[in-house]
Protein backbone atom coordinates (compact mmCIF):
# COMPACT_ATOMS: atom_id res chain seq x y z
CA UNK A 1 0.00 0.00 0.00
CA UNK A 2 1.60 2.94 -1.23
CA UNK A 3 1.90 6.02 1.53
CA UNK A 4 0.61 9.41 1.17
CA UNK A 5 3.68 11.30 0.77
CA UNK A 6 5.53 8.64 -2.00
CA UNK A 7 4.43 11.91 -4.35
CA UNK A 8 6.45 14.39 -2.76
CA UNK A 9 9.31 12.36 -3.38
CA UNK A 10 11.80 10.26 -0.91
CA UNK A 11 12.59 13.37 1.34
CA UNK A 12 9.61 13.07 2.87
CA UNK A 13 10.46 10.02 4.22
CA UNK A 14 10.62 9.59 7.99
CA UNK A 15 14.46 10.29 8.84
CA UNK A 16 15.06 6.69 9.62
CA UNK A 17 13.84 5.32 6.69
CA UNK A 18 15.71 7.60 4.40
CA UNK A 19 19.17 6.65 6.64
CA UNK A 20 18.11 2.61 6.34
CA UNK A 21 17.48 3.26 2.48
CA UNK A 22 20.89 4.98 2.20
CA UNK A 23 22.54 2.21 4.10
CA UNK A 24 20.68 -0.40 2.12
CA UNK A 25 21.99 1.66 -1.54
CA UNK A 26 25.32 2.12 -0.31
CA UNK A 27 25.91 -1.85 0.40
CA UNK A 28 27.85 -4.38 -1.66
CA UNK A 29 25.97 -6.00 -3.99
CA UNK A 30 25.74 -8.72 -1.88
CA UNK A 31 23.78 -6.77 0.88
CA UNK A 32 21.46 -5.46 -1.58
CA UNK A 33 20.77 -8.87 -3.32
CA UNK A 34 22.02 -8.21 -6.43
CA UNK A 35 22.03 -11.47 -8.53
CA UNK A 36 22.54 -10.49 -12.06
CA UNK A 37 20.94 -12.23 -15.18
CA UNK A 38 22.11 -14.32 -18.06
CA UNK A 39 21.40 -13.15 -21.12
CA UNK A 40 19.32 -16.26 -22.79
CA UNK A 41 17.11 -16.19 -18.87
CA UNK A 42 16.25 -12.37 -20.19
CA UNK A 43 15.15 -13.40 -23.42
CA UNK A 44 12.85 -16.52 -22.53
CA UNK A 45 11.46 -13.83 -20.14
CA UNK A 46 10.51 -11.29 -22.58
CA UNK A 47 9.21 -14.14 -24.96
CA UNK A 48 7.14 -15.50 -22.57
CA UNK A 49 5.48 -12.76 -22.06
CA UNK A 50 5.15 -11.35 -25.53
CA UNK A 51 7.20 -8.27 -25.53
CA UNK A 52 8.48 -9.37 -28.85
CA UNK A 53 9.58 -7.00 -31.76
CA UNK A 54 6.78 -8.21 -34.11
CA UNK A 55 4.22 -6.38 -31.77
CA UNK A 56 3.94 -2.27 -31.63
CA UNK A 57 6.30 -2.14 -28.31
CA UNK A 58 6.52 1.79 -28.58
CA UNK A 59 2.41 1.95 -27.50
CA UNK A 60 2.95 -0.49 -24.45
CA UNK A 61 4.92 0.26 -20.80
CA UNK A 62 6.98 -2.26 -19.84
CA UNK A 63 8.62 -1.76 -16.05
CA UNK A 64 11.92 -3.04 -14.62
CA UNK A 65 11.88 -2.95 -10.77
CA UNK A 66 15.35 -3.35 -9.99
CA UNK A 67 17.36 -3.29 -12.84
CA UNK A 68 20.83 -3.06 -11.72
CA UNK A 69 23.35 -3.02 -14.92
CA UNK A 70 20.51 -3.81 -17.17
CA UNK A 71 20.45 -6.88 -18.18
CA UNK A 72 16.75 -6.66 -18.99
CA UNK A 73 16.69 -2.91 -19.80
CA UNK A 74 19.54 -3.09 -22.89
CA UNK A 75 17.73 -6.19 -24.49
CA UNK A 76 14.47 -4.61 -23.81
CA UNK A 77 15.57 -1.14 -25.31
CA UNK A 78 16.59 -3.07 -28.27
CA UNK A 79 13.45 -5.11 -28.78
CA UNK A 80 11.69 -1.59 -28.40
CA UNK A 81 14.42 -0.32 -31.42
CA UNK A 82 13.72 -3.00 -33.37
CA UNK A 83 9.74 -2.98 -33.00
CA UNK A 84 10.27 0.67 -34.27
CA UNK A 85 12.48 -0.20 -37.26
CA UNK A 86 10.02 -2.89 -38.33
CA UNK A 87 7.02 -0.48 -38.18
CA UNK A 88 8.89 2.28 -40.19
CA UNK A 89 9.43 4.30 -37.28
CA UNK A 90 13.02 6.59 -36.24
CA UNK A 91 13.66 6.77 -32.95
CA UNK A 92 15.27 10.31 -33.69
CA UNK A 93 11.48 11.70 -34.80
CA UNK A 94 9.82 9.64 -31.76
CA UNK A 95 11.70 10.93 -28.53
CA UNK A 96 8.21 11.71 -26.47
CA UNK A 97 6.72 8.66 -27.16
CA UNK A 98 9.72 6.49 -26.58
CA UNK A 99 9.45 8.02 -23.27
CA UNK A 100 6.74 6.64 -22.32
CA UNK A 101 7.76 2.95 -22.99
CA UNK A 102 10.29 2.11 -20.53
CA UNK A 103 10.36 2.67 -16.31
CA UNK A 104 13.42 1.16 -14.98
CA UNK A 105 13.89 1.52 -10.47
CA UNK A 106 17.49 1.03 -9.08
CA UNK A 107 18.59 1.80 -5.73
CA UNK A 108 22.31 1.37 -6.12
CA UNK A 109 23.90 5.15 -7.68
CA UNK A 110 26.44 2.89 -9.37
CA UNK A 111 24.21 0.67 -10.96
CA UNK A 112 21.75 3.65 -11.88
CA UNK A 113 25.02 5.29 -13.98
CA UNK A 114 26.29 2.27 -15.50
CA UNK A 115 22.94 1.13 -16.94
CA UNK A 116 22.50 5.06 -17.93
CA UNK A 117 25.95 4.49 -19.82
CA UNK A 118 24.49 1.36 -21.48
CA UNK A 119 21.89 2.97 -22.73
CA UNK A 120 22.79 6.07 -24.02
CA UNK A 121 25.44 4.43 -25.94
CA UNK A 122 22.69 2.21 -27.45
CA UNK A 123 20.21 5.14 -28.28
CA UNK A 124 23.21 7.20 -29.88
CA UNK A 125 23.99 4.26 -32.04
CA UNK A 126 20.41 4.16 -33.22
CA UNK A 127 20.02 8.01 -34.11
CA UNK A 128 19.94 10.18 -31.35
CA UNK A 129 21.82 12.93 -30.17
CA UNK A 130 23.57 12.63 -26.73
CA UNK A 131 21.59 15.41 -25.08
CA UNK A 132 18.05 13.03 -26.47
CA UNK A 133 19.79 9.82 -24.85
CA UNK A 134 20.78 11.13 -21.72
CA UNK A 135 17.01 13.03 -21.52
CA UNK A 136 15.20 9.84 -22.15
CA UNK A 137 17.00 8.25 -19.64
CA UNK A 138 16.45 10.36 -16.93
CA UNK A 139 12.77 9.65 -17.73
CA UNK A 140 13.02 6.40 -18.00
CA UNK A 141 15.31 5.64 -14.78
CA UNK A 142 14.61 6.08 -11.58
CA UNK A 143 17.55 6.28 -8.59
CA UNK A 144 15.17 5.11 -5.73
CA UNK A 145 13.77 2.09 -3.53
CA UNK A 146 10.70 0.25 -5.58
CA UNK A 147 8.63 -0.67 -2.64
CA UNK A 148 8.61 2.76 -1.90
CA UNK A 149 8.71 4.92 -4.61
CA UNK A 150 5.99 7.06 -6.87
CA UNK A 151 5.53 6.12 -10.27
CA UNK A 152 1.80 6.60 -11.20
CA UNK A 153 1.04 4.58 -13.83
CA UNK A 154 0.17 1.21 -14.50
CA UNK A 155 2.51 -1.37 -16.68
CA UNK A 156 1.74 -4.01 -19.24
CA UNK A 157 4.91 -5.34 -18.27
CA UNK A 158 6.77 -5.53 -15.79
CA UNK A 159 9.87 -8.32 -15.76
CA UNK A 160 12.86 -8.66 -13.90
CA UNK A 161 15.01 -10.50 -11.37
CA UNK A 162 14.03 -9.16 -7.95
CA UNK A 163 16.53 -8.83 -5.00
CA UNK A 164 17.53 -11.91 -2.97
CA UNK A 165 17.65 -10.00 0.91
CA UNK A 166 16.89 -12.09 4.03
CA UNK A 167 14.58 -9.85 6.43
CA UNK A 168 17.22 -9.76 9.15
CA UNK A 169 19.81 -7.96 6.23
CA UNK A 170 17.18 -5.41 6.30
CA UNK A 171 17.77 -2.10 8.81
CA UNK A 172 15.23 -2.45 11.00
CA UNK A 173 12.97 1.30 10.19
CA UNK A 174 12.96 0.01 6.73
CA UNK A 175 11.76 -3.21 7.52
CA UNK A 176 8.58 -1.70 9.71
CA UNK A 177 8.04 0.28 7.08
CA UNK A 178 7.51 -2.41 3.88
CA UNK A 179 5.77 -4.94 6.68
CA UNK A 180 3.16 -1.77 7.02
CA UNK A 181 2.70 -1.69 3.06
CA UNK A 182 3.14 -4.96 2.16
CA UNK A 183 0.92 -8.09 3.89
CA UNK A 184 2.87 -10.75 1.60
CA UNK A 185 6.06 -9.82 3.70
CA UNK A 186 4.76 -12.93 5.77
CA UNK A 187 7.08 -14.76 8.60
CA UNK A 188 10.27 -15.41 6.72
CA UNK A 189 9.66 -13.70 3.46
CA UNK A 190 12.37 -12.54 1.70
CA UNK A 191 12.55 -9.70 -0.17
CA UNK A 192 11.59 -10.69 -3.54
CA UNK A 193 8.11 -11.36 -1.93
CA UNK A 194 6.51 -7.96 -1.57
CA UNK A 195 8.09 -7.22 -4.90
CA UNK A 196 6.40 -9.74 -6.48
CA UNK A 197 3.22 -8.00 -4.46
CA UNK A 198 3.75 -4.70 -5.33
CA UNK A 199 4.73 -5.42 -9.46
CA UNK A 200 1.36 -7.54 -9.53
CA UNK A 201 -0.36 -4.28 -8.20
CA UNK A 202 1.13 -2.15 -10.93
CA UNK A 203 -0.36 -4.46 -14.06
CA UNK A 204 -3.09 -3.19 -16.41
CA UNK A 205 -5.32 -5.57 -17.21
CA UNK A 206 -4.32 -7.77 -19.73
CA UNK A 207 -0.76 -7.16 -18.22
CA UNK A 208 2.14 -9.25 -17.93
CA UNK A 209 4.57 -10.25 -15.42
CA UNK A 210 8.11 -12.36 -15.73
CA UNK A 211 10.14 -12.73 -12.90
CA UNK A 212 13.40 -15.14 -12.66
CA UNK A 213 13.69 -16.03 -8.71
CA UNK A 214 14.03 -18.46 -6.23
CA UNK A 215 11.62 -20.49 -6.24
CA UNK A 216 10.87 -21.37 -2.23
CA UNK A 217 7.85 -19.05 -2.20
CA UNK A 218 5.86 -21.70 -4.26
CA UNK A 219 5.85 -24.16 -1.60
CA UNK A 220 6.84 -22.64 1.85
CA UNK A 221 4.99 -21.58 4.58
CA UNK A 222 6.03 -17.59 3.91
CA UNK A 223 4.65 -18.04 0.40
CA UNK A 224 1.21 -18.58 1.26
CA UNK A 225 0.41 -14.81 1.19
CA UNK A 226 1.76 -14.36 -2.12
CA UNK A 227 0.53 -17.71 -3.37
CA UNK A 228 -3.29 -16.86 -2.39
CA UNK A 229 -3.13 -13.58 -4.07
CA UNK A 230 -2.17 -14.70 -7.15
CA UNK A 231 -4.30 -17.37 -7.00
CA UNK A 232 -7.26 -14.98 -6.04
CA UNK A 233 -6.64 -12.43 -9.36
CA UNK A 234 -4.05 -13.43 -11.75
CA UNK A 235 -3.00 -16.65 -13.16
CA UNK A 236 0.19 -17.86 -13.79
CA UNK A 237 0.34 -18.79 -17.61
CA UNK A 238 4.28 -20.62 -17.82
CA UNK A 239 6.56 -22.16 -15.11
CA UNK A 240 10.25 -23.46 -15.72
CA UNK A 241 12.00 -24.92 -12.77
CA UNK A 242 15.71 -23.85 -13.51
CA UNK A 243 17.05 -26.61 -11.16
CA UNK A 244 20.51 -27.34 -12.96
CA UNK A 245 20.63 -24.34 -15.20
CA UNK A 246 23.11 -21.35 -14.47
CA UNK A 247 20.52 -18.76 -14.61
CA UNK A 248 23.06 -15.70 -12.76
CA UNK A 249 26.66 -14.11 -13.13
CA UNK A 250 27.23 -15.51 -9.65
CA UNK A 251 26.11 -18.77 -7.38
CA UNK A 252 23.09 -18.88 -5.66
CA UNK A 253 21.62 -20.74 -2.40
CA UNK A 254 18.37 -21.39 -3.79
CA UNK A 255 17.15 -23.00 -7.23
CA UNK A 256 15.25 -20.14 -8.98
CA UNK A 257 12.63 -20.66 -11.56
CA UNK A 258 11.42 -18.41 -14.48
CA UNK A 259 7.63 -17.67 -13.55
CA UNK A 260 5.19 -15.56 -16.14
CA UNK A 261 1.83 -14.51 -14.69
CA UNK A 262 -0.84 -12.49 -15.77
CA UNK A 263 -3.65 -10.07 -14.77
CA UNK A 264 -6.85 -11.68 -16.90
CA UNK A 265 -9.14 -8.83 -18.66
CA UNK A 266 -12.11 -11.51 -17.42
CA UNK A 267 -13.17 -13.87 -14.65
CA UNK A 268 -12.44 -17.27 -15.10
CA UNK A 269 -8.34 -17.43 -13.96
CA UNK A 270 -9.18 -20.89 -11.66
CA UNK A 271 -10.05 -22.39 -14.73
CA UNK A 272 -6.62 -21.95 -17.01
CA UNK A 273 -4.25 -24.25 -17.01
CA UNK A 274 -0.55 -23.62 -16.43
CA UNK A 275 1.98 -24.45 -19.24
CA UNK A 276 5.42 -25.67 -17.57
CA UNK A 277 8.25 -27.33 -18.41
CA UNK A 278 8.64 -30.93 -17.65
CA UNK A 279 11.26 -32.10 -15.46
CA UNK A 280 15.20 -31.53 -16.78
CA UNK A 281 14.06 -30.11 -19.66
CA UNK A 282 15.50 -26.26 -19.06
CA UNK A 283 18.78 -28.57 -18.95
CA UNK A 284 18.16 -30.76 -21.71
CA UNK A 285 17.56 -28.00 -24.41
CA UNK A 286 18.48 -24.49 -24.91
CA UNK A 287 16.07 -22.09 -23.03
CA UNK A 288 15.29 -20.66 -26.27
CA UNK A 289 13.97 -23.73 -27.76
CA UNK A 290 12.33 -24.65 -24.68
CA UNK A 291 10.58 -20.97 -24.40
CA UNK A 292 9.37 -20.80 -27.89
CA UNK A 293 7.46 -24.46 -27.43
CA UNK A 294 6.12 -23.23 -24.10
CA UNK A 295 4.42 -20.48 -25.60
CA UNK A 296 3.01 -22.42 -28.56
CA UNK A 297 -0.34 -23.44 -27.98
CA UNK A 298 -0.04 -26.78 -29.81
CA UNK A 299 0.05 -29.80 -27.64
CA UNK A 300 1.59 -31.24 -25.03
CA UNK A 301 5.22 -32.65 -25.46
CA UNK A 302 8.09 -34.43 -23.80
CA UNK A 303 9.41 -31.25 -22.64
CA UNK A 304 6.08 -29.20 -21.98
CA UNK A 305 3.29 -30.42 -19.68
CA UNK A 306 0.10 -28.53 -18.02
CA UNK A 307 -1.35 -28.45 -15.43
CA UNK A 308 -4.57 -26.68 -13.42
CA UNK A 309 -3.23 -24.71 -10.29
CA UNK A 310 -7.03 -23.18 -9.35
CA UNK A 311 -8.83 -23.41 -6.20
CA UNK A 312 -5.79 -23.77 -3.95
CA UNK A 313 -5.31 -20.62 -2.53
CA UNK A 314 -2.50 -20.24 0.00
CA UNK A 315 -1.35 -23.88 -0.54
CA UNK A 316 1.76 -24.83 -1.77
CA UNK A 317 1.76 -24.80 -5.55
CA UNK A 318 2.93 -28.36 -7.27
CA UNK A 319 4.01 -27.93 -10.70
CA UNK A 320 4.46 -32.14 -11.23
CA UNK A 321 3.88 -34.38 -13.82
CA UNK A 322 0.70 -35.54 -13.74
CA UNK A 323 0.93 -39.25 -12.60
CA UNK A 324 3.59 -37.93 -9.58
CA UNK A 325 0.96 -35.83 -8.63
CA UNK A 326 -2.54 -37.52 -8.58
CA UNK A 327 -0.90 -40.13 -7.17
CA UNK A 328 -0.31 -37.82 -4.26
CA UNK A 329 -3.48 -36.29 -4.03
CA UNK A 330 -4.91 -39.51 -4.15
CA UNK A 331 -2.65 -40.73 -0.72
CA UNK A 332 -3.85 -37.01 0.85
CA UNK A 333 -7.72 -38.10 0.24
CA UNK A 334 -7.60 -40.95 2.00
CA UNK A 335 -5.46 -40.56 4.83
CA UNK A 336 -4.71 -38.11 7.81
CA UNK A 337 -1.63 -35.68 7.96
CA UNK A 338 1.40 -37.20 10.73
CA UNK A 339 -0.41 -34.55 13.35
CA UNK A 340 -4.36 -35.55 12.71
CA UNK A 341 -3.28 -39.23 13.08
CA UNK A 342 -1.36 -38.26 17.02
CA UNK A 343 1.57 -37.54 16.29
CA UNK A 344 3.48 -34.64 16.60
CA UNK A 345 6.46 -32.88 14.68
CA UNK A 346 8.70 -30.01 16.73
CA UNK A 347 12.17 -28.44 16.48
CA UNK A 348 14.89 -28.36 18.88
CA UNK A 349 15.89 -26.19 20.81
CA UNK A 350 17.55 -22.50 19.27
CA UNK A 351 19.22 -21.01 22.23
CA UNK A 352 20.33 -17.77 20.76
CA UNK A 353 24.07 -17.99 21.91
CA UNK A 354 25.24 -21.63 21.41
CA UNK A 355 28.76 -20.75 22.71
CA UNK A 356 27.36 -20.48 26.04
CA UNK A 357 24.39 -22.31 26.16
CA UNK A 358 25.91 -25.72 24.60
CA UNK A 359 29.53 -26.75 25.59
CA UNK A 360 30.93 -30.25 26.71
CA UNK A 361 28.62 -32.39 29.01
CA UNK A 362 30.67 -33.57 31.82
CA UNK A 363 33.30 -30.23 31.57
CA UNK A 364 29.88 -28.15 32.32
CA UNK A 365 30.46 -27.42 36.15
CA UNK A 366 26.79 -26.35 37.11
CA UNK A 367 24.30 -28.19 38.77
CA UNK A 368 23.35 -31.65 37.26
CA UNK A 369 19.02 -30.17 36.87
CA UNK A 370 20.82 -27.44 35.27
CA UNK A 371 22.15 -29.76 32.13
CA UNK A 372 20.94 -31.93 29.36
CA UNK A 373 22.50 -34.16 26.93
CA UNK A 374 22.44 -32.41 23.58
CA UNK A 375 22.20 -34.16 19.82
CA UNK A 376 23.44 -32.56 17.27
CA UNK A 377 22.65 -33.18 13.39
CA UNK A 378 26.41 -34.47 13.24
CA UNK A 379 25.83 -37.02 15.77
CA UNK A 380 23.58 -38.86 13.42
CA UNK A 381 25.85 -41.16 11.59
CA UNK A 382 25.31 -44.49 9.32
CA UNK A 383 21.42 -44.25 10.86
CA UNK A 384 22.47 -44.53 14.39
CA UNK A 385 23.42 -41.95 17.03
CA UNK A 386 26.95 -41.43 17.88
CA UNK A 387 26.42 -38.78 20.68
CA UNK A 388 29.29 -36.26 20.56
CA UNK A 389 29.25 -35.58 24.13
CA UNK A 390 27.53 -32.05 23.90
CA UNK A 391 25.33 -30.70 27.23
CA UNK A 392 22.87 -28.01 26.64
CA UNK A 393 22.26 -25.43 29.57
CA UNK A 394 18.52 -25.62 30.89
CA UNK A 395 17.30 -22.51 32.15
CA UNK A 396 14.00 -23.52 32.79
CA UNK A 397 12.01 -25.50 35.58
CA UNK A 398 9.69 -28.57 34.70
CA UNK A 399 7.00 -26.19 34.97
CA UNK A 400 8.00 -23.49 32.46
CA UNK A 401 9.55 -20.47 35.22
CA UNK A 402 12.98 -19.81 34.71
CA UNK A 403 15.10 -21.34 37.26
CA UNK A 404 16.42 -18.98 40.29
CA UNK A 405 19.76 -18.00 39.92
CA UNK A 406 19.85 -18.03 44.42
CA UNK A 407 18.66 -21.70 44.17
CA UNK A 408 21.43 -22.70 41.86
CA UNK A 409 24.33 -20.79 42.88
CA UNK A 410 26.67 -22.41 40.21
CA UNK A 411 24.70 -22.22 37.22
CA UNK A 412 24.33 -18.59 38.54
CA UNK A 413 27.87 -17.83 38.95
CA UNK A 414 28.43 -19.70 34.49
CA UNK A 415 25.85 -17.28 33.32
CA UNK A 416 27.05 -14.36 35.49
CA UNK A 417 30.65 -15.24 33.57
CA UNK A 418 29.03 -14.80 30.42
CA UNK A 419 26.22 -12.33 31.03
CA UNK A 420 27.81 -9.62 28.51
CA UNK A 421 27.72 -12.26 25.38
CA UNK A 422 23.76 -13.47 26.91
CA UNK A 423 22.22 -10.24 28.03
CA UNK A 424 23.51 -8.46 24.76
CA UNK A 425 21.26 -10.67 22.85
CA UNK A 426 17.85 -9.66 21.22
CA UNK A 427 15.69 -12.10 23.08
CA UNK A 428 17.62 -10.67 26.63
CA UNK A 429 16.54 -7.18 25.36
CA UNK A 430 12.71 -8.08 25.48
CA UNK A 431 12.81 -10.02 28.72
CA UNK A 432 13.80 -7.97 31.25
CA UNK A 433 14.83 -10.01 34.47
CA UNK A 434 14.37 -13.52 32.43
CA UNK A 435 17.67 -12.22 30.06
CA UNK A 436 18.88 -15.49 30.38
CA UNK A 437 16.23 -17.68 29.05
CA UNK A 438 16.89 -18.97 25.73
CA UNK A 439 15.37 -18.42 22.45
CA UNK A 440 12.80 -21.68 23.29
CA UNK A 441 11.25 -22.73 26.11
CA UNK A 442 13.55 -26.35 26.98
CA UNK A 443 11.03 -29.10 27.81
CA UNK A 444 13.23 -31.38 29.97
CA UNK A 445 10.98 -34.07 29.42
CA UNK A 446 11.60 -34.48 25.86
CA UNK A 447 15.02 -35.97 26.95
CA UNK A 448 13.59 -39.40 28.05
CA UNK A 449 10.77 -39.78 25.58
CA UNK A 450 11.08 -41.61 22.44
CA UNK A 451 11.83 -39.58 19.21
CA UNK A 452 12.81 -39.52 15.88
CA UNK A 453 15.33 -37.24 14.46
CA UNK A 454 15.23 -36.09 11.59
CA UNK A 455 17.98 -33.26 9.87
CA UNK A 456 17.20 -30.36 7.94
CA UNK A 457 18.86 -30.67 5.27
CA UNK A 458 20.09 -33.99 3.35
CA UNK A 459 20.69 -35.50 0.17
CA UNK A 460 18.72 -38.19 1.46
CA UNK A 461 16.23 -39.43 3.83
CA UNK A 462 17.50 -39.84 7.38
CA UNK A 463 15.39 -40.66 10.50
CA UNK A 464 17.38 -41.93 13.48
CA UNK A 465 15.89 -43.23 16.67
CA UNK A 466 16.57 -41.73 19.82
CA UNK A 467 14.53 -43.96 22.55
CA UNK A 468 14.94 -41.73 25.02
CA UNK A 469 18.14 -40.25 26.15
CA UNK A 470 18.93 -36.86 24.63
CA UNK A 471 17.65 -33.71 23.90
CA UNK A 472 17.61 -32.18 19.99
CA UNK A 473 19.27 -29.35 18.73
CA UNK A 474 17.71 -26.43 16.36
CA UNK A 475 18.91 -28.07 13.00
CA UNK A 476 17.00 -31.15 14.02
CA UNK A 477 13.74 -31.97 13.86
CA UNK A 478 11.68 -34.41 16.17
CA UNK A 479 8.70 -36.72 15.48
CA UNK A 480 6.71 -38.07 18.82
CA UNK A 481 3.94 -40.45 18.92
CA UNK A 482 0.71 -40.90 20.97
CA UNK A 483 -0.28 -44.10 19.50
CA UNK A 484 1.74 -44.98 17.12
CA UNK A 485 4.64 -47.42 17.49
CA UNK A 486 7.86 -45.41 17.05
CA UNK A 487 9.51 -48.22 15.16
CA UNK A 488 6.77 -48.82 12.84
CA UNK A 489 6.44 -44.78 12.44
CA UNK A 490 9.79 -44.73 11.87
CA UNK A 491 9.96 -47.38 8.74
CA UNK A 492 7.07 -45.01 7.30
CA UNK A 493 9.10 -41.63 7.72
CA UNK A 494 11.92 -43.65 6.11
CA UNK A 495 9.74 -45.07 3.31
CA UNK A 496 9.75 -43.69 -0.39
CA UNK A 497 6.11 -43.12 0.33
CA UNK A 498 7.24 -40.43 2.68
CA UNK A 499 10.66 -39.26 0.63
CA UNK A 500 8.33 -38.39 -2.22
CA UNK A 501 5.58 -36.35 0.03
CA UNK A 502 9.23 -34.15 1.24
CA UNK A 503 10.22 -34.13 -2.08
CA UNK A 504 7.05 -32.86 -3.59
CA UNK A 505 6.83 -30.07 -1.07
CA UNK A 506 9.85 -29.10 -0.01
CA UNK A 507 12.31 -26.29 -2.15
CA UNK A 508 15.39 -27.77 -3.05
CA UNK A 509 18.83 -26.31 -2.15
CA UNK A 510 21.34 -26.05 -4.68
CA UNK A 511 23.13 -29.43 -5.19
CA UNK A 512 19.52 -31.13 -5.26
CA UNK A 513 19.56 -31.05 -1.41
CA UNK A 514 15.92 -31.39 0.41
CA UNK A 515 14.53 -29.58 2.92
CA UNK A 516 13.26 -31.89 5.52
CA UNK A 517 11.32 -29.26 7.52
CA UNK A 518 8.66 -29.45 10.01
CA UNK A 519 6.35 -27.63 7.15
CA UNK A 520 7.10 -30.49 4.74
CA UNK A 521 6.78 -33.18 7.51
CA UNK A 522 3.30 -32.19 8.63
CA UNK A 523 2.24 -33.00 4.98
CA UNK A 524 3.12 -36.67 5.53
CA UNK A 525 0.39 -39.32 6.11
CA UNK A 526 -0.11 -42.03 7.89
CA UNK A 527 -3.25 -44.16 8.96
CA UNK A 528 -4.68 -43.86 12.37
CA UNK A 529 -2.47 -46.57 14.44
CA UNK A 530 -5.30 -47.98 15.60
CA UNK A 531 -6.61 -49.10 11.94
CA UNK A 532 -3.36 -50.32 10.92
CA UNK A 533 -3.58 -54.55 10.80
CA UNK A 534 -1.51 -56.42 13.56
CA UNK A 535 0.32 -58.50 11.44
CA UNK A 536 1.12 -55.33 9.36
CA UNK A 537 2.31 -53.74 12.57
CA UNK A 538 5.06 -56.26 13.19
CA UNK A 539 6.22 -55.87 9.77
CA UNK A 540 6.46 -52.05 10.08
CA UNK A 541 8.54 -52.59 13.60
CA UNK A 542 11.09 -55.01 12.33
CA UNK A 543 11.27 -53.26 8.92
CA UNK A 544 12.81 -50.40 10.90
CA UNK A 545 15.92 -52.27 11.50
CA UNK A 546 16.43 -52.77 7.69
CA UNK A 547 18.97 -50.67 5.33
CA UNK A 548 17.28 -52.31 2.78
CA UNK A 549 14.80 -50.10 1.22
CA UNK A 550 12.33 -52.51 -0.24
CA UNK A 551 12.31 -54.34 2.72
CA UNK A 552 11.34 -50.64 4.89
CA UNK A 553 8.88 -49.62 1.50
CA UNK A 554 7.02 -53.10 1.28
CA UNK A 555 4.92 -53.02 4.46
CA UNK A 556 4.40 -49.39 3.76
CA UNK A 557 3.62 -49.76 0.17
CA UNK A 558 0.40 -52.65 1.89
CA UNK A 559 0.23 -50.02 4.48
CA UNK A 560 -1.36 -47.23 1.75
CA UNK A 561 -2.63 -50.16 -0.30
CA UNK A 562 -0.62 -49.15 -3.75
CA UNK A 563 -1.09 -50.68 -6.81
CA UNK A 564 2.41 -52.59 -8.38
CA UNK A 565 2.16 -49.71 -10.98
CA UNK A 566 2.44 -47.13 -8.16
CA UNK A 567 4.59 -48.68 -6.33
CA UNK A 568 7.19 -48.54 -9.47
CA UNK A 569 6.22 -44.91 -9.50
CA UNK A 570 6.94 -44.06 -6.02
CA UNK A 571 10.29 -45.95 -6.08
CA UNK A 572 11.80 -44.28 -8.38
CA UNK A 573 10.36 -40.94 -7.93
CA UNK A 574 12.05 -41.41 -4.48
CA UNK A 575 15.36 -42.70 -6.44
CA UNK A 576 15.32 -39.03 -8.39
CA UNK A 577 14.41 -37.06 -5.50
CA UNK A 578 17.88 -37.91 -3.64
CA UNK A 579 21.15 -37.02 -4.16
CA UNK A 580 22.81 -39.87 -2.69
CA UNK A 581 23.33 -43.15 -4.16
CA UNK A 582 24.28 -44.93 -0.85
CA UNK A 583 20.22 -46.44 -0.12
CA UNK A 584 20.06 -47.06 -4.15
CA UNK A 585 22.86 -49.50 -3.94
CA UNK A 586 21.44 -51.31 -0.92
CA UNK A 587 18.82 -51.89 -3.09
CA UNK A 588 20.68 -53.64 -5.82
Amino acid sequence: MASLFDSLGPEWRAPDVIEAVRSMAEGDATERGAVFTRAEIVDAILDLCGYTTDRPLISYRLLEPSFGDGDFLVPVVSRLLASMERSGLEPARSVDALSMAVRGVELSREHHVRTTRRLVALLCDNGLTDAEAHSLCKTWLLCDDFLLCELGTEFDFVVGNPPYVRQERIPAALLSEYRARFHTLYDRADLYVPFYERALDLLKSDGTLGFICANRWLKNKYGGPLRNKIASGFHVTHFIDMEGVDAFHADVIAYPAITIIRRPALPGVSALPTRIAARGAASAMALGELSERLASPAANDDAVQQVMLGGYGDAPWLFDDEPRLALLRKIEARFPTIEQAGCKVGIGVATGCDRVFIGDFEALDIESARKLPLVMARDLVDDRIQWGGKGLVNPFETDGRLAPLAAYPKFAAYIDRHREAVAGRHVAARSGDRWYRTIDRVYAELVQRPKLLIPDIKGASTVVLDEGHYYPHHNLYFVTAEDWDIRALQTVLRSSVSILTVASYCTRMAGGFLRFQAQYLRRIRVPRWQQVPLSLRSELVAASASLNQYDIDAPVFALFGLTPAEQNLVRTEADVAQVTTARRKLRA
